[in-house]
């Protein structure tokens, strides 16, 4: 039987952990964000890490305190506990708002309530304890949250990729995929790491984003590197593991304040080549460049390709139609 508790924390707290929900996917039937079984996930595959970070961290701090001379073995102890919780606490500060939301838990995650009910409180409580996971959680860049919360796909991927197996998966509309497994990259821009690999079927590279991923499974099937299959792919993985799409080279005029805006917005932002003047040159996948200077306006025209070019002049005709639409 599951079951539940209230766990107190701000309001910003919340929202956060929401957030990480939605863009990890975690929904239900209806659609609507399941924040508690993204937090069940959350508690089972990063609580053995939270506590060993904590135990490092308080060991460490008790080593420091008790060869400073004046502080007995007992009072070195409630000072490093002390001083952990405030750090933790003031992590949640910026927020004056407080919220509660009820997590009810099943199997694996009531294991582990119950652990740190019996085992791990001492003067703190249940809330507080959670609390403080999912601010240490929070504190860490998506990526890494991405990979504690999708711990078990990981760590298939790279059995895989150490042993030469093939991939079973599903992914997008249970869309089936049997891969040869190559390497794990994260895109810098959006900090989602992504599945680079080669499909033998479609004698093409393939990129996945590993949270999309579905019904891993390592396969019997083994396969040989080629070299220049891996070279590529970590060409794409260090530029753009979000896309496989070949490069074509694209030159766009930038004015004054195109040049700022390139500055400015750096998700998905296409490396330069090189530049002449007012000339940026980039060698990179056309529908990635098209998505990005569709924010320019006037200030990025495409000169060249004429095909990404005239995808930008429709778009803005499309749009400037729609305005002047009664």
């Amino acid at each position: 039987m599951a079951e539940k508790y209230k766990i107190y924390l701000s309001e910003d707290t919340k929202v956060r952990l929401a957030n990480d929900a939605e863009l990890f996917e975690f929904t239900r039937n209806d659609g609507s964000v399941n924040l508690n079984g993204f937090l069940k996930e959350l508690i089972v595959n990063y609580f053995e890490q939270y506590r060993n970070d904590n135990e490092e961290l308080l060991n460490g701090l008790l080593e420091e305190l008790r060869s400073a001379k004046g502080i007995k073995a007992g009072e070195a102890s409630v000072l490093a506990d002390r001083i952990i919780k405030t750090y933790i606490n003031n992590r949640n500060a910026s927020s004056g708002k407080s919220a509660v939301l009820t997590l009810t838990v099943s199997g694996a995650s009531e294991e582990i309530i119950n652990v740190i009910e019996n085992n791990l409180l001492q003067e703190s409580s249940l809330s507080g304890y959670i609390k403080d996971m999912f601010l240490s959680y929070l504190s860490m860049p998506r990526n890494k949250r991405e990979e504690i919360i999708f711990a078990r796909s990981y760590e298939l991927i790279n059995d895989a990729i150490a042993k030469g197996r093939k991939l079973s998966f599903s992914s997008g509309s249970d869309f089936k995929s049997t891969v040869e497994p190559y390497l794990i990259a994260t895109s810098k821009e959006e900090q989602f790491s992504y599945l680079l690999c080669y499909d033998s079927k479609s004698r093409k590279n393939r990129s996945f984003r590993i949270s999309r991923l579905k019904n891993l499974f390592i396969t019997s099937d083994t396969f040989e590197k080629d070299k220049n299959v891996e070279d590529e792919l970590i060409r794409k993985g260090l530029r753009s593991p979000h896309s496989m799409m070949p490069d074509i080279h694209a030159t766009v005029r930038m004015t004054e304040h195109g040049k700022h805006m390139f500055k400015m917005i750096v998700k998905n932002r296409p490396y330069v080549t090189y530049i002449e003047g007012d000339l940026y040159h980039f060698d990179w996948p056309e529908m990635q460049l098209e998505d990005y200077f569709r924010r320019f306006g006037k200030d990025g025209i495409v000169v060249s390709p004429r095909s990404l070019r005239n995808k930008l002049k429709n778009y803005y005709s499309h749009a400037l139609e729609a305005y002047e639409k009664k």
